[in-house]
């Protein structure tokens, strides 16, 4: 068993189908593409525990469906207790959902400026499926499309004075070599 110092808990949180539970997995270790196929829709919470880089984490993967989004909201307090790192996964692919997104997004946000939650909470923004051939699958979603999405982000979390990463997330990887001698 793990010290309690190296324990960790994560919050994984955004819309149904913005690939949270695929995060989970990946970081499981699951390479098997058509088992991605076969993920159903998170009902309520999942809570993994993974052991990683001499750590142990607990990873919250809370769905996303509407029905659900409203239960975190109201049990949010509850929820944060004890979290040491928050991560909204936005889907760059579902553009006719984004202010949904940034809706749920920014309520979330403002559920963490209210006390009890921790000012030391790190928080990390995912912007997720962007994919190495997004450009070809997706020209719809312009660097321009994009862009407007990071700023509207950027702009909803500057409003507090918590710290924050923006990343580019993928499960995907275009090639990967190895040296076998």
């Amino acid at each position: 068993m793990m010290e309690e110092s190296t324990s960790k808990k994560i919050l994984l949180i955004g819309l149904d189908n913005s690939g949270k539970t695929s995060i989970v997995h990946s970081l499981k270790g699951m390479k098997s593409l058509p088992k991605f196929c076969e993920i159903k829709p998170t009902k309520g919470k999942i809570i993994e525990n993974i052991a990683l880089f001499n750590a142990n984490f607990a990873i919250w993967d809370l769905s996303g469906q509407e029905t659900y989004r409203d239960e975190h909201i109201r049990d949010f307090q509850k929820i944060i207790k004890e979290c040491n790192k928050l991560i909204y996964v936005f889907d760059v692919q579902d553009v006719e959902r984004y202010d949904l997104a940034l809706n749920y997004y920014e309520e979330i946000i403002d559920l963490l400026k209210n006390p009890p939650v921790s000012k030391d909470i790190e928080v990390s923004l995912f912007l997720h499926k962007f994919d190495p051939d997004l450009s070809d699958m997706r020209p719809d979603i312009s660097n321009e499309v994009f862009e407007d999405l990071r700023e509207k982000i950027k702009i909803i979390i500057d409003k507090t004075d918590l710290s924050y990463q923006i990343f580019k997330t993928s499960i995907y990887c275009l090639f990967s070599k190895t040296i076998i001698d």
